[in-house]
């Protein structure tokens, strides 16, 4: 079986070459050698060139003959959630959707992330005491880390 520590050595080898903000998501290895990488990028998205220049230093790197393996480079994508501190941290200012663990969904726009934390600010039109019209409440709701289940970026054509 192909070393996951090995594959990613030569990932980050090139990610550091290239120095183009790419940080990895995700690396899996199964039982047959199928190698998965997703990437991300600090700013901007990941481009198909990132992807091949990634793949073929792993590709060159790893011996066939002594282990068949199946390789996969590809983008994080906006349908996953986020799943490394790196992808909320790129995901300041973007709406998202934050399902809990105790199944309550909040959505918003995340306006702060540490590693412990995030910070969703909504906002809602309601009735404030002693008004007639309606006003803008604006409030700012910390979710720890543990208690987040998924974390998915909000997909805006407007």
């Amino acid at each position: 079986m192909i070393s996951k520590k090995l594959v990613k050595q030569l990932i980050n080898e090139r990610i550091e070459e290239l120095d183009r903000g790419l940080f990895v998501v995700d690396l899996k290895i199964s039982s047959d050698n199928k190698i998965k990488v997703e990437l991300d990028k600090y700013e901007g998205y990941v481009s198909v060139d990132d992807c091949i220049r990634v793949s073929r230093n792993v590709e060159h790197n790893l011996d066939r003959e002594e282990d068949d393996f199946e390789l996969s480079v590809s983008s994080a994508g906006l349908d996953k959630g986020l799943r490394v501190f790196a992808q909320y941290k790129k995901n300041i200012g973007r709406d998202v959707i934050v399902k809990r663990k105790e199944g309550k969904k909040l959505e918003g726009t995340m306006v702060d992330a540490t590693t412990e934390q995030i910070t969703v600010q909504t906002s809602s039109k309601e009735a404030v005491e002693g008004k007639k019209k309606k006003e803008l409440v604006v409030v700012d709701h910390v979710i720890l880390m543990s208690n987040i289940l998924e974390t998915k970026i909000v997909i805006s054509f407007k």
